[in-house]
């Protein structure tokens, strides 16, 4: 650990120094990419400094403890019984915070909602996945801005696409792609029925322009007039964007904005995402073809949640938890499973 944490104090000192430049400070990409790693950095440093300290304040009792002064003695008898127990919890918070992270960790995170299976009851599930992890963000103090939202019937969603921004967005957020599945009886059941729906989650990193070269020739961008509710623009001009990309065939719609340019560059931020998500599924499918876990690979296809509503439990069938508080769950109230999640894609990866 302790060469760790002389590497990642000298890179602290480093990002700070950098983060005083001002011609980084007229490099918007750098000036973003060194601002997260100091957010990174910055509870290892303040941890690093109460480590030192205490070693310090204990190496000082250890010397005082045979003066002939009792009372000088008793003070530092004392501190040598309590400063053991507080070095040790500080090591073990900064072997946590030494783990090797992903860089992706740190950036912006894009939530795609979309209902699948259940038509309105489905939709509706949608719409009750979007207010949890809005919820979740708000906890984690992560601004939400909503980027596409497709509204369904009966006050459902068929498809939300929302960034969440902020520290550690992405690592808190990546580990919910994949099927979500509810079991409860509809609004519009009569008989008490349970039914089963679902909805898919996708988790993206926000990518960077330096993260995924796109060529103009390589993109085929459409203009359309906008549908749905909106101001005097919609349904008037041809504001709504929809740009394919060539090579890979993703495309992605942007209509919520008024101004084209708007839409565009939404759409754009979408779309290299989405890329740059690709990219980082072929490399995991790669790593992951002799695992017998998939927790860190986002696995589209794959059912990883169950939220049971005759039995309040929500279960996360990757690592077997379940949790017996479903709305509070609902409510945001996702840590526990966050942290379950992130463990054991450490210990899945040997990242200890």
């Amino acid at each position: 650990m302790e060469a760790r944490l002389r590497q990642a104090l000298a890179r602290a000192e480093e990002v700070a120094k950098a983060l005083s430049d001002p011609a980084v400070a007229k490099d918007q990409d750098r000036l973003s990419a060194l601002g997260r790693e100091h957010s990174r950095l910055a509870p290892i440093v303040t941890s690093a400094q109460k480590l030192f300290r205490f070693r310090d304040d204990l190496k000082q009792a250890q010397e005082l403890a045979g003066e002939p002064d009792p009372e000088l003695a008793s003070l530092a008898k004392a501190d040598i019984d309590r400063l053991p127990a507080a070095i040790a919890t500080i090591e073990r918070e900064l072997e946590d915070l030494l783990v090797p992270r992903d860089p992706l960790e740190d950036r912006d995170a894009i939530v795609e909602i979309r209902a699948g299976t259940g038509g309105d009851e489905a939709a509706l599930f949608a719409a009750d996945l979007l207010r949890m992890y809005t919820r979740f963000a708000e906890r984690n103090g992560l601004k939400v801005e909503p980027l596409s939202i497709s509204d369904g019937t009966l006050g459902g969603v068929r498809e939300a696409i929302v960034a969440m921004r902020g520290i550690d967005a992405y690592g808190k957020l990546r580990r919910e792609s994949g099927v979500h599945r509810v079991q409860r009886v509809p609004a519009t059941e009569s008989q008490g029925r349970i039914h089963t729906s679902a909805a898919t989650v996708a988790v993206l990193p926000e990518a960077e322009e330096v993260d995924v070269k796109i060529e103009p020739h390589d993109l085929r961008i459409d203009v359309f007039r906008s549908g749905g509710p909106g101001g005097q623009s919609v349904n008037t001009t041809d504001s709504a964007v929809r740009i394919t990309h060539l090579p890979t065939g993703t495309v992605v719609q942007q209509q919520d904005q008024k101004s084209q340019l708007q839409n565009k560059i939404k759409a754009m931020s979408v779309l290299r995402s989405r890329i740059l998500d690709k990219m980082i599924a072929d490399q995991e499918a790669a790593r992951a073809r002799d695992r017998k876990a998939q927790v860190g690979t986002g696995d589209r296809s794959a059912k990883i949640r169950t939220y049971n509503y005759p039995q309040s439990r929500v279960t996360d069938h990757r690592i077997g938890l379940s949790v017996h508080n479903l709305p509070a769950v609902l409510d945001g109230d996702l840590e526990e499973i966050v942290k379950a999640l992130r463990l054991a894609s450490r210990e899945e990866s040997g990242d200890f």
